[in-house]
């Protein structure tokens, strides 16, 4: 869009929509096809006594998006939910509720943020924003740059406590991993590593994983996949090159897949196909989960 300022890049972008719908659907991180779940924290079994981090709106400093529009989620909005980069500095976020975002924003499962009025699980936003710089941010500043953009336009702050709750461990399966030393080294990614990204293309997932550790891959679970927590038990610390292939089901991605699968798949489900293709196991389980409990939020105002 040249001649245009940011502003008006971004009113373009909102207005303009976006282009038509393909069958291959490539999901980061935190992100998720029709995927956050959107769903008050859980009974929980046991809460911790811990040193509560109160008053906090972001745990870090860091840069903030250029300019960003905020929006309702169109009603008639059908092609599911996500966030992710369009481009070099258009960072797109579709039809998620603030629990969902918070949720992306600081790496939890939603299940794990609490407290907040109702419309935190019923409103759904859009945000189209610029990022910063002639290079296009790394996940972890986009994560920054989203938590800034929560405290300043929704007025978010919160604090931390940990709490037991139902979780599911990674750990290492019988037999062992079946994990490939990554080929690849740091220098090869100067802003660090890249997401781990999901290509979705009924009735399979696939995850074509590079460069990455174990605990990404717990957290990338967590984020998009999971009904509840994940954490990495293997023990292993090294980065490793993968391709984990398996059919979804009701219980991942809040249902978005329900009865969108049926019996033409050749590929296992995820607990199976992991243990299959990487040697490692979820179980599940409960454990200590670091939380994040809503204390003030406001509806950002139009725009």
């Amino acid at each position: 869009m040249p001649g245009l300022g940011l502003p008006q890049r971004v009113k373009k972008i909102v207005e303009g929509g976006e282009s038509a719908h393909v069958s291959r659907v490539r999901v980061a991180g935190v992100i998720s096809v029709c995927a956050a779940i959107c769903v008050p924290l859980v009974a929980i079994t046991t809460t911790r006594t811990v040193a509560m981090q109160t008053n906090s709106s972001n745990d870090k400093a860091g840069s903030s998006f250029e300019v960003a529009s905020i929006k309702p989620t169109a009603p008639d909005w059908t092609r599911g939910r996500y966030i992710r980069m369009e481009g070099a500095h258009e960072f797109v976020v579709r039809n998620h509720v603030l629990r969902t975002l918070i949720a992306a924003a600081y790496n939890l499962n939603p299940k794990t943020v609490s407290g907040g009025p109702t419309w935190v699980d019923s409103d759904h936003f859009d945000v189209v924003a610029e990022t910063p710089g002639k290079t296009p941010p790394a996940y972890d500043e986009q994560m920054t740059m989203l938590q800034k953009l929560l405290t300043d336009r929704f007025a978010l702050k919160f604090h931390r406590e940990q709490k037991d709750l139902p979780v599911y461990a990674l750990r290492i399966a019988k037999g062992g991993p079946k994990l490939k030393a990554s080929t690849s080294s740091s220098d090869v990614f100067p802003e660090g590593p890249p997401p781990l990204l999901f290509t979705v293309s009924l009735p399979t997932v696939r995850l074509p994983a590079r460069y990455a550790t174990m605990a990404e891959l717990a957290s990338v679970f967590q984020r998009a996949v999971l009904d509840r927590p994940a954490v990495d038990e293997t023990g292993l610390s090294g980065r490793y090159d993968f391709d984990l292939e398996f059919t979804p089901d009701e219980t991942e991605w809040d249902g978005a897949f329900a009865g969108r699968v049926g019996n033409e798949s050749d590929k296992p489900g995820l607990y199976t196909a992991i243990q299959e293709q990487l040697g490692i196991k979820l179980e599940a389980t409960t454990g200590p989960v670091d939380t994040l409990v809503i204390d003030q939020i406001e509806k950002p105002t139009a725009n």
